[in-house]
């Protein structure tokens, strides 16, 4: 967990036992609280010591049950002030995959330049349609969301119509591990290759692909992407992180271009996807 982040959920439960202790009724402790609000007290100093994310209705009754239910607003949006860069699955996909697609597709059109790199996936403006319906398919039995993939697909395939506006330029990293894994049938996966053998040549798209055998100046740990300049967005397992801090943007740029050196372009690249495809087409 990022320490900003720790450190704003940490605050917040500052606050939270500061309206506990100074209620217009008189201080409650944490049992009473917990008692009053039919919580286990231990929810309550979690809360309150930073190791617990408070939900919006737990705010609320946080407030009501410490009798300051106008003080509801000031916690609500000193939540939504840490959780508008760190953005948990389980609060995103509550929704399904189709809100959090059309975000992305909002966050790319006021973009010019975009840099990626991904290392275990095809890069979902290179996808194709079968491909990203497998993953998002993948994911929403990982967690539990709603199932709403053909939404999120076409919400996916319309982030692509960038890729044909003038001025507009991708610079995508790709590991070849990406290329070989196996989260779709291989059938789908060998039409995936072709489609990244297609853009190869195109004016608005750099695509690089870092071979396996490549010496590698750094692990090729999580994918991110940078737009612009201005704004990172990087997925972990627990959250995606949307970092426009100018020193973390330039950080992740200064990864990126370490990254970009170990990778092949053009006819090089192609070789690299046509040994990858006659790899899947043997399985």
């Amino acid at each position: 967990m990022s320490t900003d982040y720790q450190r704003a959920r940490e605050a917040l439960g500052t606050r939270l036992k500061e309206l506990r202790l100074q209620a217009p009724a008189g201080r409650l402790t944490g049992t009473q609280l917990a008692e009053r609000l039919g919580w286990t007290h231990s929810k309550v100093y979690k809360l309150e010591g930073g190791r617990q994310t408070a939900t919006t209705d737990d705010l609320r009754a946080w407030a009501e049950g410490v009798g300051q239910p106008r003080d509801f607003e000031e916690l609500d949006a000193r939540l939504k002030g840490f959780e508008s860069h760190i953005r948990s699955w389980r609060r995103q996909l509550a929704a399904g995959h189709r809100p959090v697609q059309d975000n992305w597709n909002l966050e790319v059109d006021r973009s010019t330049v975009i840099r990626a790199w991904e290392e275990s996936v095809v890069p979902g403006m290179l996808q194709t349609a079968d491909y990203a319906r497998a993953i998002f398919l993948r994911y929403a039995e990982l967690y539990g969301s709603t199932h709403d993939t053909d939404d999120a697909v076409r919400s996916r395939m319309r982030r692509q119509e960038w890729l044909y506006a003038a001025g507009h330029r991708l610079h995508v990293l790709v590991w070849e591990a990406a290329l070989h894994a196996l989260v779709c049938p291989p059938s789908v996966l060998t039409a995936q290759l072709d489609r990244i053998a297609g853009v190869i040549g195109m004016d608005t798209v750099e695509l690089g692909i870092v071979p396996l055998s490549a010496s590698l100046r750094i692990p090729a740990a999580n994918g991110f992407w940078i737009l612009d300049e201005r704004l990172v967005i990087a997925e972990d397992w627990h959250a995606e992180l949307w970092l426009d801090d100018a020193a973390i943007v330039a950080s992740y740029l200064h990864v990126w271009d370490t990254l970009r050196e170990s990778a092949v372009y053009g006819a090089d690249a192609q070789n690299v996807i046509m040994r990858v495809q006659r790899s899947v087409r043997a399985y």
